[in-house]
């Protein structure tokens, strides 16, 4: 029995390295083309976007207790895939503002982009650029691709959850007794 038992487990070592070793080979090659996966991801969420994603501030003046008044966002609907731990030290179309917090941004119109905001004692700015979907991984990691696969969901999840609540809504007020 103990001979049988050893057999069956060294058979399913085996399994497990083949599958292992085929794991390993399928993710090196998704590892190759994930900038093409990020990029035809976004492609496919993008009318989705135009409902769920929120306008960023492009431009905005603080009052004395660090309140927004005045605000200028942008014209498109975006998501927010990911932020910068480590942002860089200045924004690149002014050296002279220090940049305070970045962030991977996906808008409706399919376009990744990177914003950065700079503020002072008086005013909040952004600096919004376009990057590809190569940047966006070398950046942010897999982490903004996990976030847009995530908002997805738990977007399917509200969809599932309202039209629920809408079927049950409509036979409440469609039944007459």
């Amino acid at each position: 029995m103990e001979e049988l038992i050893e057999r069956g487990f060294t058979r399913l070592v085996e399994i497990i390295n083949t599958q292992d070793s085929s794991i390993d080979a399928y993710t090196e090659e998704i590892r190759q083309h994930d900038a093409d996966l990020l990029a035809r991801m976004a492609m496919q969420v993008m009318p989705v976007i135009s409902k769920i994603g929120i306008e960023m501030l492009e431009k905005g003046k603080k009052d004395n207790q660090g309140e927004i008044y005045d605000p200028r966002h942008y014209g498109t609907k975006m998501i927010l895939l990911g932020k910068s731990a480590d942002p860089v030290s200045f924004r690149p179309d002014n050296m002279a503002k220090k940049v305070q917090d970045q962030y991977c941004l996906l808008g409706s119109d399919g376009k990744l982009y990177e914003i950065m905001y700079s503020a002072d004692d008086l005013v909040i700015d952004s600096y919004l650029a376009e990057i590809t979907p190569r940047q966006v991984i070398d950046l942010y990691g897999y982490e903004a691709m996990y976030m847009l696969f995530k908002a997805m969901q738990q977007y399917l999840e509200n969809q599932e959850d309202l039209l629920s609540a809408l079927e049950k809504t409509l036979s409440f007020v469609r039944f007459k007794e």
